[in-house]
């Protein structure tokens, strides 16, 4: 039962950090302190996306997935969570890597405009 709480909530801290590496840099404008956090979460959620290293919370999931007697997946937790939901043919297979550098590549103008703006400002 525990076990099943914790994979729970490490799904719900996935997904709040994946929002905060996207849109993170909208927080920052109002609150400048966040910088502190962001910038090394935006690095972390780039270098994973370009280079498909695997997230430690996917493991961590997967882990106590396990450990409550349920399986646990193949693949990252947004090909599990949030491509599984958008596009429900992705669940039949791997997705290439051109998807995840598109990803990070959307994330990094985005945010990269967002600072500019901010260094701008200031």
């Amino acid at each position: 039962m525990i076990d099943k709480m914790v994979a729970d909530l490490l799904v719900l801290m996935h997904l709040l950090f994946i929002l905060f590496v996207i849109g993170g840099g909208f927080l920052v404008i109002r609150w400048g302190w966040l910088k502190l956090l962001h910038i090394p979460a935006f690095f972390w959620g780039i270098l994973i996306s370009f280079f498909g290293w695997p997230c430690p919370l996917t493991a961590l999931e997967n882990e106590y997935r396990i450990r409550a007697g349920a399986a646990g997946y193949e693949g990252g937790f947004i090909e599990h969570y949030v491509l599984g939901v958008i596009y429900p043919e992705r669940l039949l297979g791997d997705l290439p890597a051109a998807v995840f550098i598109a990803i990070g590549m959307v994330v990094l103008v985005v945010n990269t405009f967002i600072y500019m703006k901010i260094f701008k400002n200031s």
